[in-house]
């Protein structure tokens, strides 16, 4: 199983989009500092995910996520409700 995941900064309102296939393992390297883009960020949680049978199908989600911001500011929209 295959993940995009949207972590949301405890500091500031900032949010990052990633993928990975060890959700859990992958949150524990953000919030220790080892992910260069996230570590002036951290805390951060996930707010959202979605799964995926195969890593391509993440990925090429993940790109539209970060390519199109249309898109990500409805995903993270839909959060606030």
């Amino acid at each position: 199983m295959f993940f995009i995941y949207i972590l949301k900064s405890n500091k500031k309102e900032w949010y990052y989009v990633g993928s990975t296939n060890r959700l859990e393992v992958r949150l524990k390297e953000h919030n220790s500092g080892k992910v260069r883009s996230t570590k002036y960020f951290i805390p951060l949680e996930i707010v959202y995910t979605k799964s995926f049978n195969s890593e391509v199908e993440a990925r090429l989600y993940e790109h539209k996520i970060k390519d199109c911001r249309l898109e990500k500011e409805r995903i993270i929209k839909s959060l606030k409700k």
